[in-house]
């Protein structure tokens, strides 16, 4: 999870929070988060990057759709992370 940009944490969150979003649906989440809009070109290379890490499972719905999936790895570099966050702001 260190290795991972702050965008590609994002999406990770994104997906975690979901039930099997497809691309466009992380998309529109992460656009309402950021307040303004992704390209295609800056989302599916760093999902590519999530799957390929092994931390998101990729899927297809149909033959135009796929969806992303959080995996067991996933979970454990998020709860890592918050781990990690929490020693800094708990007092």
């Amino acid at each position: 999870m260190n290795d991972l940009t702050g965008f590609q944490r994002d999406l990770l969150y994104v997906i975690a929070g979901a039930d099997q979003p497809s691309g466009q649906d992380v998309k529109d989440e992460v656009e309402t988060y950021y307040n303004s809009e992704i390209n295609h070109g800056r989302l599916y290379p760093n999902l590519d990057t999530l799957v390929n890490k092994e931390l998101v499972e990729k899927g297809q719905l149909d033959r135009r759709t796929n969806y992303y999936e959080i995996s067991d790895r996933g979970r454990q570099a998020i709860e890592e992370r918050r781990e990690w966050e929490q020693q800094y702001i708990e007092q």
